[in-house]
C-alpha cells in the first residue's frame, strides 16, 4: 500500500530549496473515504511549489490521487500554506 502522505512530501522535497521548512501532515476528516493533506512550506517557496496558474500544485494534486486511486480508493485533498 502506498503512503500517499510519504509521497507528497516527496515530490514537494523535490520541488522547493528550503527543505527544512517542509512540514506535510496528514489530518482527518468527517468523511472516511476522504484524505486531507496539508503542506506546509517556508513564503519563498510557496511560488515553486503552486507554479504559473496553479499547474505544479495541480499536477501534485493529479499525482497523488492517481496513487490512492490504484491502492485504496480514497479522495485526496492537498491544501498549502506557509509556516
Amino acid at each position: 500500500m502506498v503512503n500517499v502522505v510519504k509521497l507528497a512530501e516527496d515530490i514537494v522535497l523535490t520541488l522547493i530549496t528550503d527543505k527544512d521548512m517542509v512540514k506535510v501532515k496528514q489530518f482527518e476528516t468527517e468523511d472516511e473515504n476522504v484524505v486531507l493533506i496539508k503542506v506546509f512550506v517556508s513564503e519563498e517557496d510557496m511560488p515553486r511549489l503552486i507554479g504559473k496558474k496553479g499547474r505544479v500544485i495541480n499536477s501534485l494534486r493529479t499525482i497523488v490521487q492517481a496513487a490512492s486511486y490504484m491502492h485504496d480508493n480514497k479522495s485526496i485533498k492537498i491544501d498549502v500554506d506557509t509556516i
